[in-house]
């Protein structure tokens, strides 16, 4: 597996300004070019570690989740990297290698590692390695609900997570989900969606989850809204509840992405 982590660096003085970002009320895109130096953060209690945040709660952007993709240097990392007890996440591995402690017990994270940190567990993360290491963070204010007790930790990898084929289309249009989406524990999925050449979501998608859209590999077509946008790896899209979606595999090879959305909660009236 083959993951787009953004490089950084500055563009030369002799390229074009225009590119496909856009922000509208309905739906953004953030290409891969615009994943530049100058506009990476630091956060406290980590060391030798930046990252782009892209997505983060806004009046008229995301409303759930928060979203970064952290670039962590050899012997970088955080024992205190989450200051909200609130706060729930996954960590989905795009290049290098991580060691991540849960709750005391070790995992070695390579690409495709996928982990989810329940809200207040314990967990500190390092690059043990001698090269970068890349990953999606992807934050989460859990909605608990009283008489269910909260999702635990779990430590995966996508290539030990099959994909669900969707009904009708031969393999084309798949889904690795990594929780039961009738668990009603977790109030967010962050699953892969892969398309083989030729699939497509064939008409316009307009529901109450909200999405962030990390494309992982290859390129397609989406629709957001009215509008239809070409988009490749590296891209970020994010889509408010009820913006009408859909897409297709734009080849030759597949086309995947990482997406999140919020579930299993009433939506809240105040």
């Amino acid at each position: 597996m083959t993951y787009f982590m953004p490089a950084g660096g500055h563009p030369a003085q002799s390229e074009l300004t225009t590119d496909r970002a856009v922000f509208t009320e309905a739906y953004a895109v953030l290409p891969r070019g615009t994943m530049r130096d100058i506009v990476t953060s630091s956060l406290p209690f980590w060391e030798q570690t930046r990252l782009w945040i892209i997505a983060r709660p806004l009046s008229g952007f995301a409303e759930t989740f928060s979203q970064y993709i952290v670039e962590v240097a050899p012997g970088g990392g955080s024992e205190r990297p989450e200051p909200d007890r609130e706060a729930e996440a996954v960590l989905f591995v795009l290049e290098g290698e991580v060691t991540l402690l849960v709750d005391g017990q070790q995992h070695a994270m390579s690409p495709g590692g996928y982990a989810y940190l329940p809200a207040g567990c314990q967990w500190t993360l390092r690059n043990e390695g001698e090269e970068k290491a890349g990953f999606h963070w992807i934050r989460k204010a859990y909605e608990r609900v009283e008489g269910i007790e909260p999702p635990e930790p779990f430590v995966t990898n996508e290539l030990r997570v099959p994909g669900v084929e969707m009904p009708g289309t031969e393999g084309r249009w798949s889904t690795q989900r990594f929780v039961d989406p009738l668990d009603v524990r977790h109030d967010m999925h962050v699953n892969i969606v892969t398309f083989g050449p030729g699939g497509s979501i064939p008409f316009p998608e307009t529901h109450v989850m909200e999405h962030g859209l990390y494309i992982l590999e290859g390129k397609g077509m989406y629709l957001l809204n009215k509008d239809w946008v070409e988009v490749q790896a590296g891209d970020f899209l994010w889509l408010r509840a009820f913006c009408p979606q859909a897409c297709y595999a734009g080849g030759p090879g597949r086309f995947r992405y990482l997406l999140y959305k919020d579930v299993n909660r009433h939506p809240r009236l105040r």
